[in-house]
């Protein structure tokens, strides 16, 4: 039977709906906005990270308002009464969002002004007349009493009086109303369970980047260089005609100055010093107008010297004839009569590889096409004197290099305006060649001369002069124009290498642009791409023009007639930083690089701009590994590592976030912190004492602690070195900083890297007493804190030398972690396992015996089962029939095992428990220790007997079936019999366990009292205290007479599995210890850029038009059913929405707020999820509870947004499910134990709960005598509040407005309210219980919006409204005379339904 009734009020008017649209806050986020984990690191330039929120994170932006003004009465405007609150959620990704007055709309709408129930007595303001009072009352609503369906009597209140005082109920009104909590309001609301770990669950993803060789380990080395100048000065050669006036200048120097022999010596020592200008290094010698044997025999001795590494060969054959069509060129013999030619082939021969040519030359393009050809015919006579004589010393003809003035059948230029040698001009004195070709090439008028021009004043190296910052000008323009048209390997192979051929390359680029514009095309081979028409050219020549342009001026000062002119330096610099800081803010989206990244590189050189520089170059690194990559490969990595001898404090900030870039993307880079201790400038600014001149300076001392971590990481040399300094006792200082929680995340993290695997650190660490330090992280409020200090400890386990005070610290660890395998987060609990895996291995002898005990104490308890004493919980870990106990329920010292209460029983029990975890990952590795040290003890000694007891376990295990009722004797920690199925069987069958190992586990555990003394100083929460007896005032569960449950089965459809999970390779044998991935995940945050919005964040991403789509769809909504109140207390409720075959028996349903979604579940625990519009099923899935159990609750979270599926079963286990409408794509977000011992069962209250989106809060109770709080941010329970009860709580409900008042219904029929803000002992604030009316309570509600209606619903049909000021009900309406199976209260109206 259902009834639907309305709670009928003296009057009331119909409320107008007054849409009224309030400005759209901005949707786009701050760039200092937070990441998917609780802290954003970075330099000054970067976020800081707000203090730890409540919520891992973000909130939704403001949203216009739907308002239901207030119209004018009798001349005046009522003022709204109440607040309501329509939903809570917000946009993952960020922090609290900026308020506006839209914001509050968003969550709270005022309300029509809201009714009270008729026949409720009150008290009206003494000053108030009965006239005034019925004139601001609204008119009745009239309605025929068939409109409520059948009911039963009203049973009245005391007193007849009508309730005069209207407004919200519990005297919420004023307390809403308060400015400051309305902002509050509108500024704190999250997403919750949507950050990376529950994504992942500490997996880390595959690397989706191929880590570039940028190092150039081949790098090669010009080492020698013959420079043969070939120019017979007076003798014209007879293959070309000279043209008068013609190009006479070689080297920049007159060879028509007599006399000859001194002026070709003066052109020889001229070209060596331009050449050591590209390489002061290399060893030059000339060679001038050389005969035939002369060059063979310095060719043969340039190999000889060189040996390995490349030669230059330059060869200058103006005053010889052109190269022959068939690949020669020309020399001279011994007097000078004759020229002579010379075969490339012979000049391979002599010169062999690695070689580096230059030919400025006419019909150069010869030597390019038949050099190859000769170099494939020594090859091929290499191979065949190898094929011969294999001791043959086979000679290397590759690799080579040639720069060519001009192709074949081209001339050189012989404009008398150019120099004889223009292409070695554009070569080896590149900024002089350019200044006067600029000069040549302007078109307007100037009386500015080249000559004058190439006596620009200054100096090559010094950047500050004008002839200095061209050169510097100059160098950066050409290596952007090679990054911007060579491919990568091209680029580094050439510009990176060597210094002579980078500079010869970057000048080649020029003499293609000054050459060309004479019809002379250079080449090259490699064969570069033509770049003459490359846009970067137009900057380069309004450099040089406005440099040229101050040249009167300077020449002035030289003369000392302006003596205080100061040469004007160029904005090139300045510019291309602002440009890519555009690059920066508008055109990274796409992985291109930018054009201006060499340009970055060469302003490091300068001290004006580096600061700016770096801060872009971090902005660049943030964005992911592919920047990474393209900065180190353009060779930025040099200038960085020399930075780190700079005490410049203002660099120290972006420097640590820069090198953190580098390392987690390549951790090669460790080697060379190493080189002059680079390592240290990290190591200093991580002391406490150190400050850095930014806001978030915890930010880089984290990043400090990630970098030194790095520097360990596998690297034995650098964990010696840095455990000579005081890093680790650095480290051990910021674990107690509570201000920034990756902080203390990378400093466990540094210090499990800084002891691995070296027992000289872990001693190091037992004397500053490191292990107790960071067992006080056990509790942190972040989860990769924790998990981070568990990484710790697992790592120090392991001292060779396993003495008593070894073993004494290792246990006294594991006391002291081993309350967190009831952590909320799974990736906790797996780092949990990891050590245990470790723990397990280590004492393996003891761990048999362990095991071995537990075994027969399962044979104990099958063959001599409990009973129902109330004493069962003085076990402790372990289980004795009742001969073996004493009087108080303690197990007798004659019946104690080995391994009685020890750590290692502790151990083992709790892995047995995490054996049957709700999450899949955490359920599989405890499985793979279990399997392991069973099937080590079947090798052992012990193997025998081991097996022996595993057969009998097996025929004594119970016969268990789905929809069978659990025995009223079976003791209330014992779990229904559950792991043939929850439990894979290990190695084919080989160990078939049984259940009832559960006995000792979630749902009894070991009290605080009965631990030995090392849990007690650990201060276990444990599991929940048991209720001994049932009390007196108890009613039995009422599920007993009902009904029997309908047929169905258990895990009829498939279960979901959290994100990254890979099931266990079952043909594969167990092998411990596990191996944590947890430092890998963790490097992957400094992966991941921080500096720019997440992807939902940017405006017109997918994600962020997805979002604004249902920012506006739920708007619309609002909209739309805001009117629907003004009928909704007085129309039916009789039409018919949808109907649906749901295959099985539906227990709990809920609907999605905004979505078309139902989410059903079975008696079971299977979930179906319907589109009630199109009456279509999205999805279907098991909850994978244990048999005998069925799923108590299901609500929706995050609502607004994506919303998540949260479900809590009966055997007190919490999942939430993301993608739940997907069949396909449905994955588990979180799953953990929220109640630690209830009994899988369908005949008591199991677990019930409420979920508080509005503070990220979980209360759960039920056969319990506490409440249970989690918190979603820090997914640790954070509070037990005493039930103050002997009975179970069997509905909870809560104020969704702030979370601090929570009401609990009871089995035996009474009603507490509780207040979250007092301490646990003093929560209750209110008691409501009805000696006369002890009745099992099935709903408690408290409306979130209309008048905040507190209802409570009985199983005798009564429904009661309660104000929480008052000793006694509001109203008592019997709703049904029928029992009453379920009760739903409407959120905004007073509208209830049985």
């Amino acid at each position: 039977m259902t009834a639907v009734a309305v709670q009928h009020h003296g009057g009331s008017r119909r409320p107008q709906h007054h849409p009224r649209p309030s400005p759209h806050a901005s949707y786009i986020s701050s760039p200092y906005q937070s990441r998917p984990q609780s802290y954003v690191p970075g330099p000054s330039h970067l976020r800081q990270e707000p203090p730890l929120p409540n919520s891992t994170s973000a909130p939704m932006n403001p949203r216009p308002a739907v308002s239901n003004d207030p119209v004018p009465m009798n001349g005046r405007r009522t003022t709204p009464s109440n607040l309501d609150i329509r939903r809570s959620s917000a946009v993952p990704g960020g922090t609290t969002a900026n308020a506006s007055s839209s914001a509050v709309a968003r969550r709270i709408s005022l309300q029509s002004l809201p009714t009270t129930a008729s026949g409720v007595t009150g008290e009206s303001e003494p000053e108030e007349s009965v006239r005034d009072t019925s004139q601001r009352r609204p008119q009745p609503l009239l309605r025929s009493r068939s409109d409520f369906g059948p009911r039963g009597d009203d049973f009245e209140s005391p007193g007849e009086e009508e309730w005069q005082v209207w407004g919200a109920r519990h005297g919420f009104e004023d307390h809403y109303a308060s400015e400051e909590y309305v902002s509050q309001l509108a500024n704190n609301w999250y997403m919750y369970f949507t950050d990376k770990r529950h994504e992942t669950t500490g997996n880390p993803r595959a690397i989706a980047y191929e880590l570039q060789d940028w190092r150039m380990k081949d790098r090669l080395k010009t080492v020698s260089a013959a420079l043969a100048i070939c120019l017979n000065i007076g003798v014209e050669p007879p293959d070309q005609l000279k043209t008068i006036p013609g190009a006479k200048l070689e080297a920049w120097q007159d060879p028509t100055h007599p006399p000859a022999p001194k002026a070709l010596d003066t052109i020889g020592k001229s070209l060596q010093a331009q050449y050591e200008t590209l390489a002061i290094r290399t060893r030059y010698k000339q060679y001038l107008d050389p005969s035939v044997e002369e060059t063979k025999k310095f060719c043969v001795s340039l190999r000889r010297n060189a040996k390995d590494e490349r030669v230059l060969f330059h060869y200058n054959g103006h005053g010889v004839p052109k190269p022959t069509a068939s690949g020669e060129i020309w020399v001279f013999n011994k007097n000078y009569t004759q020229y002579i030619p010379i075969s490339l082939y012979d000049l391979q021969t002599w010169l062999a590889a690695p070689t580096f040519f230059v030919w400025d030359c006419s019909d150069a393009g010869n030597i390019l096409s038949n050099f190859h050809r000769f170099v494939e015919k020594h090859e091929v006579e290499e191979e065949e004197q190898l094929a011969k004589d294999p001791t043959y010393p086979a000679v290397s003809f590759k690799p080579y290099i040639h720069l060519a003035a001009c192709g074949v059948k081209e001339s050189l230029p012989t404009n008398p305006l150019l120099p004889a040698d223009v292409f070695t001009s554009c070569l080896t004195t590149p900024i002089e060649m350019a200044l006067w070709f600029f000069v040549l090439q302007n078109p307007l008028p100037s009386p500015l001369t080249p000559e004058q021009a190439k006596k620009l004043p200054g100096k090559l190296q010094e950047r500050r002069t004008p002839l200095g910052e061209l050169n510097w000008i100059f160098t950066a323009i050409t290596d952007t124009i090679a990054w911007t048209t060579l491919p990568r390997p091209l680029f580094r192979k050439f510009f990176r290498q060597d210094l002579m051929v980078a500079a010869l390359f970057r000048n080649f680029l020029l003499a293609q642009r000054i050459m060309g514009a004479y019809n002379c095309h250079p080449q090259s081979y490699p064969e570069l791409p033509d770049t003459h028409q490359h846009p970067l050219w137009e900057s380069w020549d309004l450099a040089v023009e406005m440099a040229l342009a101050q040249l009167p001026m300077l020449e002035e000062k030289e003369q000392g007639i302006r003596p205080e002119y100061e040469f004007h330096n160029s904005s090139f610099f300045t510019e291309q930083l602002t440009a890519f800081e555009v690059y920066l803010t508008q055109g990274a989206v796409q992985h291109k690089a930018p054009d201006q990244l060499p340009v970055v590189l060469q302003v490091l050189l300068s001290q004006q701009h580096r600061v700016r520089a770096l801060i872009l170059l971090g902005k660049f690194l943030d964005l992911g590994p592919w920047a990474v990559n393209l900065a180190l490969s353009i060779g930025i990595f040099p200038y960085v590592l020399k930075l780190l001898q700079s005490a410049a404090q203002e660099l120290k900030p972006v420097m640590v976030f820069i090198w953190t870039r580098v390392l987690a993307v390549d951790l090669t880079c460790q080697q060379d912190l190493l080189k002059d201790s680079g390592y240290t400038y990290f190591a200093n600014i991580l002391k406490p004492t150190e400050q850095l001149p930014v806001v978030d300076g915890l930010e880089h001392k984290a990043m400090c602690t990630f970098i030194l971590a790095m520097l360990c990481n596998g690297y034995r040399q650098g964990q010696m070195v840095c455990n000579q300094s005081d890093i680790m006792a650095h480290c051990l200082d910021h674990l107690q900083n509570m201000d920034n929680p990756l902080l203390r995340q990378w400093a466990c993290l540094c210090i499990s890297q800084l002891w691995n695997d070296l027992p000289e650190a872990k001693w190091k660490g037992i004397r500053d007493n490191a292990p107790t330090k960071l067992s006080t992280l056990v509790r942190d409020t972040c989860c990769e804190v924790r998990a981070a200090m568990l990484y710790a400890m697992t790592t120090f386990l392991g001292i060779p030398d396993l003495t008593d005070e070894v073993a004494r610290v290792e246990e006294s660890i594991a006391w002291t972690i081993i309350e967190m395998a009831y952590d909320g987060n799974a990736m906790v609990r797996k780092e949990l396992l990891v050590f245990f895996s470790r723990f397990v291995q280590r004492y393996e002898n003891k761990l048999f015996v362990v095991a071995y005990e537990q075994l027969v104490e399962e044979r104990e308890y099958r063959v001599h089962p409990p009973q129902d004493d109330g004493l069962d919980h003085k076990m402790g870990l372990h289980y004795a029939r009742k001969q073996n106990r004493n009087r108080d329920g303690t197990i007798k010292a004659s019946a104690q095992g080995f391994s009685h209460n020890s750590i290692f029983a502790a151990v083992w029990k709790h892995v047995l428990i995490m054996s049957v975890d709700p999450h899949p990952e955490v359920q599989r590795n405890a499985t793979i220790i279990v399997d392991s040290v069973h099937s080590s003890m079947l090798q052992s000694p012990l193997g025998s007997p081991t097996q022996a007891l595993m057969d009998e376990l097996n025929r004594r295990a119970p016969k268990h079936s789905g929809s069978s009722q659990r025995s009223s004797d079976q003791r209330p920690s014992t779990p229904a019999p559950q792991e043939s199925t929850a439990t894979p069987t290990p190695q084919q069958g080989l160990l078939k366990r049984t259940a009832s190992y559960l006995f000792t586990l979630p749902f009894g555990g070991s009290s605080d009292n009965s631990l030995p003394e090392p849990a007690a100083r650990v201060r276990q929460r444990g599991p929940l205290p048991l209720r001994s007896r049932m009390t007196v005032d108890f009613s039995a569960p009422p599920e007993v007479n009902d009904a029997a449950s309908t047929p169905g089965s258990y895990h009829a459809a498939k279960e979901p599995n959290s994100g990254g999970f890979h099931p266990r390779d079952m043909s594969e044998a167990p092998k411990l210890p596990l191996q944590s991935t947890f430092l890998e995940w963790s490097v992957e945050y400094f992966r991941e850029p921080q500096m720019k919005p997440n992807e939902a964040e940017e405006p017109g991403s997918t994600d962020y038009n997805e979002r604004l789509w249902r920012r506006s769809r739920n708007e619309a909504i609002l909209r739309e059913t805001q009117p629907q109140k003004e009928i909704a207390g007085s129309a039916k409720w009789t039409n018919p929405s949808g109907f649906f075959n749901n295959q099985t028996q539906p227990s709990k349903m809920t609907l999605h707020q905004f979505e078309d979604h139902l989410a059903v579940s079975d008696d079971r625990d299977t979930i179906c999820i319907w589109d009630w519009k199109k009456q279509d099923r999205l999805s279907r899935f098991s909850n994978g509870n244990p048999e005998g159990s069925k799923i108590s609750d299901l609500q929706f979270i995050n609502e607004d947004d994506q919303a998540f599926l949260l479900t809590g079963s009966s055997d007190g286990v919490i999942r939430i499910y993301r993608n739940y409408d997907s069949g396909n794509k449905i994955e588990v977000a979180s799953a953990w134990r929220a109640l630690t011992h209830l009994v899988p069962s369908n005949v008591n209250s199991g677990m019930v709960l409420d979920w508080q989106q509005v503070s990220g809060k979980l209360l759960v109770a039920g056969d319990v005598k506490v409440i249970r709080v989690w918190a979603a941010s820090s997914e640790r329970c954070v509070v037990d509040i005493n039930a103050r009860s002997g009975s179970c709580v069997t509905s909870l409900t809560s104020d969704q407005m702030t979370g601090n008042m929570f009401v609990a219904g009871f089995g035996d029929g009474a009603v507490r309210v509780f207040d979250a803000r007092n301490r646990p002992q003093e929560a209750m604030v209110k008691k409501w219980k009805d000696d006369t009316d002890k009745v099992w309570i099935k709903s408690v509600h408290m409306q979130r919006g209309g008048q905040r209606e507190l209802l409570s619903a009985s199983r005798n049909g009564k429904v009661k409204l309660w104000d929480i000021r008052m000793d006694k009900p509001l109203k008592v309406i019997r709703a049904t005379n029928q029992t009453l199976m379920t009760a739903s209260t409407h959120e905004h109206l007073p509208v209830f339904a049985v």
